[in-house]
């Protein structure tokens, strides 16, 4: 193990591993899909020999973060039980099972000059992922590089270090039992924070940086790193409900949008309500959610409406991702200042319109400037196994160079193909 290891050892080692990584993902690129689904297998295979190792290093690491004060949510996300295994195993076998996107050609057409020119699926190549806490996130991370082509290094949080490093053996051996290099996959072997700062800030070697983890962490990468970053800070998401929504679908979806889970991040945060329903839907609701312990913070309006039931919010609440059973609650004259909030207060993750009318819906869709817009659904679809992707290395709010769930597409790029027979310019 390289734990010990100074500052001036971490940058040789990285720079080392950035080279083993670039060499892997050439021979990654050309290797077929069926190589990469057999190494796949072979690491869902090893997972299942060697459960009970997992289960023995995972104990080393829940033993030492119980000692240093984990708090019970940190450890119960740390822990790697049969349950979590299986979903690993599982995991892996979906992936595999899923179309490859590599060399798919599209987009093909003759030009006036004969040639024919169209567009290639390809890999980014080295993707770092920079993660925290969940040693799950190591094989699905994993596996969704290895089937779109990509080698990856991968940074686990230091709570997490012994499981980490039994799932990386297993994913060294499947990948050596496929004919693919082991290096493909490499999980670091250091503790030492020191290694982020290297690992950001080696383009030559790193193709794209994908941080899973805390907003501080995120915050620090995307302001030091000198290789592209596919991020989201926060997951401010809002659900609306127009004065022509049906009251059962307003009902269902605000509920659940909030309640289904506190702590992910396309869970609603603030619910918009239109004033010609408010007085109606409001108190039904307010009932729902105190019922299930959610606090409640609204604008005069609401807190008119909703009497004791609700506090007084900030302005900073508007702003807030909770991740909490914390609700912010605002009524709103009509769709114009609906779509003005979000539009200010957002996080550009996920947003939904209740309503019946088809018209209002399409301007919803088209003027709100999220990953993900929704009419009359729950904002926690937005997830890629939800979505169809099978899975996802993480939820993007940028622009570039993917946006929303990061399947096995947002691993890739494109590139220009031209085919001719002996055409030459004139």
């Amino acid at each position: 193990m390289q734990n010990t290891a100074t500052i001036d050892d971490i940058a040789a080692y990285m720079e080392a591993l950035g080279r083993r990584a670039r060499a892997a993902s050439r021979q990654l690129a050309a290797a077929s899909t069926g190589a990469k689904n057999q190494a796949l297998e072979a690491i869902a295979d090893d997972l299942q020999t060697n459960r009970q190792t997992l289960i023995a290093e995972n104990r080393k690491d829940l033993e030492a973060g119980a000692a240093r004060g984990l708090d019970a949510a940190l450890l119960d996300r740390l822990e790697l039980n049969d349950a979590r295994i299986d979903g690993m195993i599982e995991g892996l076998r979906q992936i595999a099972a899923l179309p490859d996107p590599i060399g798919e050609i599209f987009d093909m057409n003759y030009r006036p000059s004969g040639i024919q020119v169209g567009r290639m699926r390809v890999p980014l190549g080295v993707v770092g992922i920079i993660y925290e806490s969940r040693p799950n996130v190591t094989a699905d991370a994993a596996a969704l590089c290895l089937k779109s082509g990509n080698a990856t290094v991968l940074r686990g949080g230091s709570e997490a270090f012994h499981s980490n490093q039994a799932i990386a053996a297993s994913i060294a051996r499947g990948l050596e039992s496929a004919g693919l290099p082991a290096e493909a996959v490499q999980v670091l072997e250091t503790t030492d924070r020191a290694a982020v700062g290297a690992m950001i800030t080696l383009p030559e070697y790193i193709d794209v940086i994908i941080p899973r983890g805390g907003k501080g962490l995120i915050e620090r990468i995307s302001r030091e790193a000198r290789v592209p970053v596919i991020k989201h800070l926060d997951g401010i998401c809002h659900v609306y409900i127009d004065d022509e929504a049906d009251p059962q679908k307003a009902f269902d979806v605000a509920l659940n949008a909030k309640t289904q889970r506190y702590g992910t991040c396309n869970t609603m945060e603030t619910l918009l309500v239109n004033a010609t329903v408010a007085e109606d839907i409001l108190p039904v609701l307010a009932d729902a959610y105190v019922e299930k312990g959610v606090e409640l913070r609204g604008c005069p309006a609401t807190c008119k409406i909703l009497g004791e039931r609700c506090v007084p919010a900030t302005d900073a609440d508007w702003d807030t991702e909770y991740l909490a059973p914390i609700l912010s609650i605002r009524v709103v004259d009509d769709l114009d200042t609906a779509i003005e909030h979000i539009n200010t207060h957002s996080s550009q993750h996920t947003e939904s319109i209740i309503t019946e009318n088809i018209t209002k819906a399409r301007r919803f869709l088209a003027e709100v400037d999220s990953s993900s817009v929704m009419v009359n659904a729950s904002t926690r679809f937005a997830d890629g196994f939800e979505y169809g992707l099978g899975a996802e290395i993480g939820i993007s709010t940028d622009k570039f160079h993917a946006r929303g769930p990061v399947g096995l597409e947002g691993l890739t790029s494109v590139k220009w193909i031209v085919l001719g027979d002996g055409h030459v310019r004139t």
